[in-house]
């Protein structure tokens, strides 16, 4: 296991290098020019140009790429990712203040999909191709199919606009004091959003999982033994079904992430999401990449710990 670990670390931190590279080399090339976008149209008067000029030699965009690219790697290498071109502040340290309200919306958002999930797919399973079965397989297509920013906005309305009950955005009231409660108040929406996004596919896989281990032969065994069809179910079939979900949670981790951008945006979630959108649309180069390389460690990780968990959890598993 610990060679496993090893090998997987160094490829990941190859990957990760290979990453960094083609995504500051795509910003780069992108269209565009942030120092310009740091100018109102109406604010061009006569000698911006030689501000433009001298704003984007401070700020070392007019060396080739390749120059840029060597000072970046050298900085990023000790952690530093760079400043901000828009307010002039530390990448890393945007990204760490936005990284804790994302986390909680992610890992709330898992809970809650698990919870949705395993009893809906066990319920299907055990009555396959029942209207049961049928009623869990359009739900779960239904929210596949819908994209969960319209989920959003109906949640709003209804919720909000509506009956009044939570708030609409942010992760706490102004001037409210930002208790443990009102966090809550304002995650509920969000967080249940995303976790039904991710709940559909889920439960498709634990429904198909399950429906596996029930024709194994330690089932019609344990069937024969005089075990009752819940205890069957419960302790025997749905256990050993469960253990790939763990590998299918943590490929799924980096796809949810890309849902909580969208969400972020929707009820003004102050996470790493929103702070994505914004430099992209400020052409924030330090930002963005900052992003991109937060996320290519999330989805290396996930991956690293998907392979570890399941080959503890499950004996009939070994890594060489």
């Amino acid at each position: 296991m610990a060679a496993f670990v090893v090998r997987r670390i160094l490829v990941n931190i190859v990957v990760f290098v290979l990453i960094g590279i083609g995504v500051f080399l795509l910003v780069r090339a992108a269209p565009g020019d942030p120092v310009r976008m740091m100018i109102r149209p109406e604010d061009l008067q006569e000698g911006s140009e030689a501000f433009i000029q001298a704003r984007r030699a401070e700020l070392g965009l007019d060396d080739p790429v390749l120059v840029q690219y060597g000072r970046w790697f050298l900085d990023a290498i000790t952690g530093n990712l760079g400043d901000s071109f828009v307010n002039r502040q530390p990448v890393s340290g945007l990204l760490l203040e936005r990284l804790g309200p994302t986390v909680l919306l992610m890992s709330t958002a898992i809970v809650i999909s698990l919870l949705i999930a395993i009893p809906l797919g066990t319920i299907a399973a055990v009555r396959r191709n029942t209207g049961v079965d049928y009623a869990a397989a359009a739900l779960s297509l239904g929210v596949i199919s819908v994209p969960s920013f319209f989920f959003g906005i109906i949640a709003i309305y209804v919720f909000s606009l509506q009956l009044g009950w939570l708030p609409s955005s942010g992760m706490s009231t102004p001037g409210g004091g930002g208790g443990g409660v009102d966090v809550l108040r304002h995650l509920i929406m969000p967080a249940a959003i995303l976790g039904l996004a991710s709940a559909g596919p889920l439960t498709r896989y634990v429904r198909g999982s399950l429906i596996d281990e029930l024709s194994a032969d330690y089932v019609r065994t344990a069937e024969a033994k005089g075990a009752s069809p819940g205890r069957v179910v419960t302790r025997h079939a749905l256990r050993n079904s469960l253990i790939p979900l763990i590998t299918i949670i943590m490929i799924n981790i980096p796809q949810m992430l890309a849902g909580a951008v969208v969400l972020e945006q929707v009820f003004a979630w102050p996470g790493m999401g929103q702070l994505a959108v914004r430099a992209v649309t400020a052409q924030d180069y330090p930002v963005i990449v900052g992003f991109a390389l937060y996320v290519a460690a999330l989805v290396l990780i996930c991956n690293l710990l998907a392979d570890i968990a399941y080959a503890a959890v499950d004996p009939r598993v070994k890594v060489t």
